[in-house]
């Protein structure tokens, strides 16, 4: 079975919001090998509709700049929880309906990891149904004082630490896992 594992950005305050604002000092060699693994273990990406419009409109234009990275991305099938849009293109097709019975029949296919950029309103439906694998949580020493928060308004949800990857730029990666 494929796990379906999110990766965040985070300031130590919490936000999630504008992580080119605040991020970007911090993006390093470090955190691009990390990022790599990441991406590289998985042959699937599932976003919420805001973090695919985001990226939809960036990556295409990255392919001759980013090169083999850029183009992966590109590449890689994408699966959109969404219900309020109506079309994709960059190769993704749109969950529609029972998105937390999809993302479970997704996890069964053969295949690698399913990677999740983003965090918002589909987490709602993720956290409920335990569909989410591993938390990579990129604790990034900056507090943005303001923003949109990390699962702000869910239930307690209580996690297992699993690993703890510190950068030599301050950043940490929390990795976490569902506690059973």
């Amino acid at each position: 079975m494929r796990k379906l594992i999110e990766s965040t950005f985070v300031t130590l305050d919490g936000v999630i919001g504008s992580p080119e604002k605040w991020g970007s000092p911090y993006w390093d060699e470090e955190h691009a090998e990390y990022g790599e693994s990441l991406f590289s273990s998985s042959d699937a990406l599932l976003l919420g509709r805001e973090t695919y419009e985001a990226f939809a409109q960036v990556w295409p234009k990255m392919e001759r700049a980013e090169g083999d990275y850029a183009a992966r991305m590109n590449a890689l099938p994408k699966y959109v929880a969404s219900r309020t849009l109506k079309a994709a293109t960059w190769n993704a097709t749109i969950i529609e309906g029972d998105v937390a019975k999809e993302v479970a029949r997704l996890k069964e296919k053969p295949g690698r990891n399913i990677l999740k950029y983003g965090t918002g309103e589909l987490d709602r439906t993720l956290l409920e149904h335990r569909l989410v694998d591993e938390y990579h949580f990129w604790m990034f020493p900056v507090i943005a004082g303001s923003g949109q928060r990390l699962l702000d308004g869910l239930d307690t949800t209580h996690l297992n630490l699993v690993k703890t990857t510190p950068f030599a730029s301050g950043i940490v990666v929390l990795t976490y896992a569902p506690k059973e």
